[in-house]
């Protein structure tokens, strides 16, 4: 039976609209909708149904003792430069056309919060948002154990995916995080997570604030044809 032109609208407007939003209301989310999030996530693929994320949802006083934490070390530039992160996320070495995308949205997104080229302290400042989670009331923090290898991590970030698209679904908007990596330690600590997993990343959950400026940024994607090749 083929997909009506209703299912396939619906799944497209999931897709097409998830977004990294920086600016959330605190209306709450309820956990049961945060669980029924994850379940339908937990269907995304992995090798050998290997299923390698663990999830520690954080909220409340856990989301803001977090923040907290990190706020004093992120604003002390002695205790900042103790922190790094345990994986290269990003190339150590960027080169055309990845640094010139990255230049872009940073410089967009600056610009519409009337941040000026060189003005570092409200680059800080705004950077520093990531870990008040944008004041979303749901912040998620993704493991891994240490045993899996690369094929695991791509499992991931479909789930990863699945997760934000879940969420979606149910009127909600999500922010992915690598900036919680830089305190890696620091996190990990304050979930309770054993040495085996790895931080993989955070999230930031809840309802866009849709007067917030910084929420009116629409990343660009490149073409079809510039990316992909057809083979016949």
């Amino acid at each position: 039976m083929p997909p009506s032109p209703e299912s396939i609208a619906a799944v497209d407007a999931a897709i097409t609209s998830r977004r990294a939003v920086r600016a959330f209301l605190p209306t709450p989310v309820p956990r049961e909708t945060v669980e029924d999030i994850l379940r339908v996530a937990s269907r995304a693929p992995s090798g050998t149904n290997t299923q390698p994320w663990k999830v520690y949802v954080l909220a409340g006083a856990a989301k803001s003792a977090l923040s907290d934490r990190i706020a004093r070390i992120f604003g002390d530039p002695a205790a900042l430069a103790a922190h790094g992160e345990e994986y290269a996320y990003y190339p150590v070495e960027w080169v055309s056309p990845f640094i010139d995308r990255r230049r872009k949205i940073g410089w967009d997104m600056y610009g519409l919060l009337g941040i000026d080229k060189g003005d570092k302290a409200r680059m800080h400042a705004q950077f520093g948002r990531n870990y008040a989670f944008f004041d979303a009331p749901v912040g998620l923090m993704f493991t891994i154990d240490r045993v899996m290898r690369q094929g695991s991590w791509l499992d991931y970030g479909m789930f990863v995916q699945s997760v934000m698209i879940a969420a979606r679904a149910r009127g909600l908007h999500t922010c992915p995080q690598a900036a919680f990596l830089r305190f890696h330690r620091v996190v990990m600590e304050q979930i309770g997570a054993p040495p085996n997993e790895m931080l993989v990343c955070g999230m930031s959950m809840g309802f866009e604030d849709r007067s917030a400026v910084v929420n009116s940024l629409v990343t660009e994607r490149t073409p079809v044809a510039d990316f992909a090749k057809f083979i016949e």
